[in-house]
């Protein structure tokens, strides 16, 4: 099962390198990796979509605390989310292939972002599987090259994602800014 993690960083250098190193060292295959800055100064989100099973996934959170620069680590995958990706896509276009081109990137919503005079560069946001099937009708026209930002991810709601049994930031009203840390004292390896 494909697990998403959401995994609050230090933004400093070398650290992407320590998470990444962790993933490599306990054999799990990171199917998508993605990171950015969060609305906290000096911390970064990294969104980390590993396919591994509940036990797994249990170790992988617990081995991530350790790690001096994670602040916090949360296993989004069974709380209701949002889930997207982003892609780029080049396709050779020319003549009528362009307007059929142009047609299916209606469909799907898609924004066609260059034109050359043999080529549209398409971006398009959606889930994966809608990338992967606007790939798929793109193909007979000529994918000449494609980049995908791979999964980001947020809890729906407007509660901010927390470990189990942890109780929420700020009085009964929750008006507070939550505090980025975690007990990591129930955490087992």
């Amino acid at each position: 099962m494909l697990h998403t993690f959401a995994i609050y960083v230090d933004n400093k250098p070398g650290v992407l390198n320590r998470v990444a190193s962790l993933f490599r060292r306990r054999a799990f295959n990171i199917e998508s990796l993605t990171v950015g800055h969060t609305e906290t100064r000096g911390v970064s989100r990294m969104t980390v979509v590993v396919d591994t099973d509940e036990y797994g996934a249990r170790r992988l959170e617990a081995h991530l605390y350790k790690l001096v620069p994670c602040r916090r680590v949360d296993d989004i995958t069974t709380s209701p989310s949002i889930a997207r990706d982003l892609a780029l896509i080049k396709v050779a276009a020319t003549g009528d292939a362009r307007t059929h081109v142009m047609q299916l990137v209606d469909v799907y919503r898609a924004r066609i972002v260059d034109v050359s005079p043999e080529s549209l560069v398409i971006e398009t946001t959606g889930t994966e599987d809608k990338i992967d099937s606007l790939v798929e009708v793109l193909r007979p026209y000529g994918v000449v090259e494609m980049v995908r930002t791979g999964r980001v991810a947020m809890k729906r709601g407007l509660a901010p994602v927390r470990r189990n049994g942890a109780k929420p930031a700020g009085g009964p009203s929750g008006d507070a800014a939550p505090e980025i840390s975690g007990d990591v004292s129930n955490c087992s390896v």
